[in-house]
């Protein structure tokens, strides 16, 4: 039981789950600026973690043929048949259905919407088909990739105005850079399993070119946090020197004498580079103009 109890958790991909919730607890910082009240932040990043794994789970039963010609997936447990296509479809959606239930009772309907627009894209359009069939997949993918900070922020705000669509593009440009290295990585088995990212059908100079260009679309989307009046300037300088730390391992014309490594390189930068923007936007925002100070400014 023990046994099949630890299936069941590694289909949810709980290194995805933990990913999000750092994102998604970001943007729900970034519209607080600190005033966090009563269950709301833990109702909120629990609803959007459940409707996270579901989508996951729904991944794993869409990909379980795939996986088993893949060097890095061939040991999960669906493509292994260690847990049945019924069951996993009955755990995804009851995750789905209770993390749903759960930011409908403690969020807003917008909040809803965004985890939901992210569920139907991640597992409907990028999973079933579009992973399948274009070379540029990553970047619709990368719109639901982005619903986790973007649910936390509108959680709070209820409203999709000006941060909200600097988080949709700072999160959706970062995912691109960081999916095209993993590609890199994992070259062989994307051939194998006849996956068309843009390194295998293009060449990895080609993804090299189109990494360097999401990265400054990265760079200008991370300033236009500060810019926008969203965070201070502490942000402004981490997202720089990020940014151009980043911009510099994936510089172009650069020829890398491993690739591989190349690309394990820019993908573990990658991660530390969303981690800690993630936390400068958790910890340096700007702050509310206090009550009393608006009083005594009122006619």
């Amino acid at each position: 039981m023990p046994g099949k109890l630890k299936h069941y958790l590694l289909v949810a991909k709980p290194g995805i789950i933990g990913g999000n919730l750092i994102s998604a607890a970001a943007g729900f910082f970034l519209a607080a600026k600190g005033q966090v009240e009563g269950v709301s932040l833990p109702a909120t990043l629990m609803g959007i973690c459940l409707v996270v794994a579901s989508g996951c789970v729904f991944n794993n039963c869409v990909d379980r043929n795939m996986d088993r010609k893949m060097l890095r997936t061939r040991r999960r447990a669906l493509a292994q048949g260690l847990i049945s296509l019924r069951s996993a479809l009955a755990y995804a959606t009851l995750l789905g259905l209770a993390g749903l239930a759960l930011l409908w009772a403690a969020t807003n309907p917008m909040a809803v919407v965004i985890v939901l627009a992210g569920l139907v894209i991640y597992v409907g359009v990028y999973s079933l088909y579009l992973k399948r069939h274009s070379v540029y997949a990553a970047l619709i993918g990368s719109l639901a990739g982005a619903a986790p900070p973007l649910a936390g922020y509108c959680a709070v705000t209820g409203r999709f105005d000006l941060g909200a669509w600097i988080l949709l593009a700072v999160f959706s440009l970062w995912q691109l850079p960081h999916c095209y290295a993993i590609a890199v990585l994992r070259f062989d088995d994307y051939r194998a399993a006849g996956i068309p990212v843009l390194p295998v059908r293009q060449g990895t100079a080609a993804a090299q070119r189109h990494m360097v260009g999401y990265i400054l679309a990265f760079m200008a989307a991370a300033l236009m946090l500060t810019f926008g009046g969203y965070t201070g300037y502490r942000t402004l300088a981490v997202a720089l020197v990020l940014g151009l730390s980043w911009l510099y391992l994936a510089r172009p014309g650069y020829q890398a004498a491993d690739e591989r490594l190349w690309a394990k390189k820019l993908f573990i930068f990658s991660i530390l580079t969303i981690f800690i923007l993630s936390l400068m936007m958790s910890i340096d925002f700007t702050a509310p103009v206090p009550r009393e100070m608006l009083l005594s400014y009122a006619p």
